[in-house]
């Protein structure tokens, strides 16, 4: 089983149990005057199963437009989510509140639709193809991806080519009495492994200097390892952890009691990681090992997708030992050099 990767336009924020997943995404519609709202997110993780849970919020606009999320495998289910789910996990990080340039490649093959279902005024596809079949699947389908779009697909079809298309049916919604930035829970059911935060996705179709703000709810059985970890070296700037404690009992008996959620375990750890930096510092994704030990460098984005070179095949690799092997040379030499400066010169006629 691949990794979970969650793939989402605009602000979002997620929550895993033992593996979690967020993203966001620039909107992919068929002019500028659509505005995706708040995506919020939840995927739980517990005996080997993904629940993710997530939420899309439109304003302006008529017609159709939506975002693409990226998906670790098929899922088994799709369905709509629970109604506060998302709402209450906002309120027990922050409980005073309470209230695409077209991307298709000539020549690519066609993307696999391998689900379809309605929920609301949402349409969601699942597809399975590269990053070239999804963006050609986009603009069929009227919509224009940003010039990133290429590149940013590639990046994530090359760890999985599953792929959710989630349209949004403006009109409809309007016909449903659906307010501007009512948002609609969707629950998909995937079978996964340790998943990981797609967050080089939020700054897709972004100028570097625009910012990008997410919150990620990560829900999992231990205290996860994170990668990069919140305000450490390799985390911009606004990479933050904002929570991280067990969570409660009364949280976790709220999150049982919504539809869809009984799933939840009795004991699990929540942590909130808040996202306020440059799109250009966005360069990575969030690994998490939901174990609490050291999440892998691909799940991250800081090695490619692929076998992992021996160790001392890289090019860094045989720096550093070069640099090993001369040091103590030099070492040597130097000591050397001192002492031959510090020998006294011949006595005249001796």
């Amino acid at each position: 089983m691949r990794r979970l990767i969650s793939l989402v336009a605009a602000t979002s924020a997620l929550l895993v149990f033992a593996g979690p997943t967020l993203g966001c995404a620039g909107l992919i519609g068929p002019n500028g005057a659509v505005n995706l709202l708040r995506t919020t997110t939840f995927a739980g993780y517990h005996d080997g199963v993904e629940h993710y849970v997530t939420s899309f919020a439109f304003a302006g606009g008529e017609g159709e437009f939506g975002s693409l999320v990226p998906l670790p495998d098929v899922p088994t289910k799709v369905e709509r989510g629970g109604d506060w789910t998302l709402q209450r996990l906002n309120i027990e990080t922050e409980p005073q509140l309470f209230f695409a340039a077209d991307a298709a490649r000539v020549g690519a093959a066609e993307a696999q639709v391998l689900l379809q279902v309605r929920i609301d005024a949402l349409d969601i596809t699942i597809l399975r193809g590269g990053g070239a079949e999804v963006g050609a699947w986009a603009t069929e389908h009227g919509f224009r991806l940003p010039p990133d779009a290429p590149e940013v697909l590639d990046f994530y079809a090359n760890r999985s080519p599953i792929f959710l298309a989630a349209v949004f049916d403006a009109d409809a919604a309007a016909e449903r009495g659906q307010a501007v930035g009512d948002g609609t829970p969707v629950h998909l059911t995937i079978p996964t492994d340790d998943p990981w935060v797609p967050l080089r996705i939020l700054a897709l179709g972004k100028t570097e200097a625009q910012t990008v703000e997410a919150d990620v709810y990560l829900l999992t059985d231990h205290r996860p390892g994170l990668l990069p970890a919140p305000s450490s070296a390799l985390s911009p700037d606004g990479f933050e952890l904002t929570h991280s404690a067990k969570a409660t009992d009364l949280l976790l008996a709220d999150l049982r009691s919504d539809a869809g959620m009984e799933w939840v375990p009795q004991s699990a750890w929540l942590t909130k990681v808040h996202i306020n930096s440059d799109a250009a510092d966005i360069a990575f994704d969030l690994a998490i090992d939901a174990d609490g030990s050291a999440p892998s460098l691909v799940d991250a984005g800081f090695l490619p997708y692929g076998p992992t070179p021996a160790p001392w095949t890289t090019p860094r690799a045989w720096a550093l030992l070069a640099f090993a092997v001369a040091l103590p040379l030099l070492a040597v030499w130097f000591a050397a050099s001192m002492l031959r400066g510090r020998e006294s010169p011949p006595l005249a006629g001796a």
